[in-house]
């Protein structure tokens, strides 16, 4: 289980409100890339809680729905498709992770972050690699960001069936290029992204 070790370190250097803040969805071809920002109550862990990719999405969802019960504050954000192609996946990563810190109705006087890179917080950070699998409130984010990016990929199932969105997630898999290459992109596909179709 997931402690807060790593949260009494920074409270111990003169931190209060510390959140976590993760992203989901950087890899697929299409859809917002999403970003959750979380403050846990650290009296009161969550069991259970783990990185997103190590749950299943049952698992997930009720996770999902313990997080946003509990949490003292928790944000969801995206930054969309155009984003995406004009600021290239890395920096609308960032973006969405600003928004979502942003968002929150506590402002935290430090944000962990998942990963090797922090850019634009008006906060202090703390980059934390594999930040899901330490922190909580990280863990918490990434389980947020997650769920909120599957559940909006079954939308574009909706609005765009013939991609079977609700299959793949978006993610470049076998099917999903093969459907691109026969049928071309629609609104939703990142143009950056689909180079293979020069090959």
């Amino acid at each position: 289980m997931l402690t807060f070790s790593l949260e009494e370190q920074y409270h111990k250097q003169g931190y209060s409100v510390i959140c976590g803040t993760d992203e989901a969805g950087r890899g697929p071809l299409a859809g917002p890339v999403f970003a959750a920002a979380v403050i846990l109550p650290e009296q009161n862990p969550i069991e259970g809680l783990n990185d997103s990719k190590k749950c299943s999405a049952k698992k997930r969802e009720a996770l999902f729905e313990q997080i946003t019960q509990t949490a003292l504050a928790f944000s969801i954000q995206y930054a969309d498709v155009e984003e995406i192609d004009r600021l290239n996946i890395l920096n609308a990563s960032q973006l969405a992770m600003n928004r979502a810190v942003d968002a929150l109705r506590i402002k935290p006087d430090l944000v962990l972050v998942d990963g090797n890179i922090a850019r634009g917080f008006a906060t202090d950070t703390v980059t934390v690699i594999k930040g899901d699998a330490i922190s909580p409130n990280i863990a918490a984010a990434s389980i947020l960001a997650k769920v909120a990016r599957d559940r909006y990929c079954l939308q574009m199932d909706k609005d765009y069936p013939a991609y079977h969105f609700a299959a793949h997630k978006g993610y470049p898999t076998k099917e999903h290029m093969e459907i691109v290459r026969k049928i071309g992109p629609c609104p939703v596909h990142r143009k950056t992204f689909l180079k293979f179709l020069d090959r």
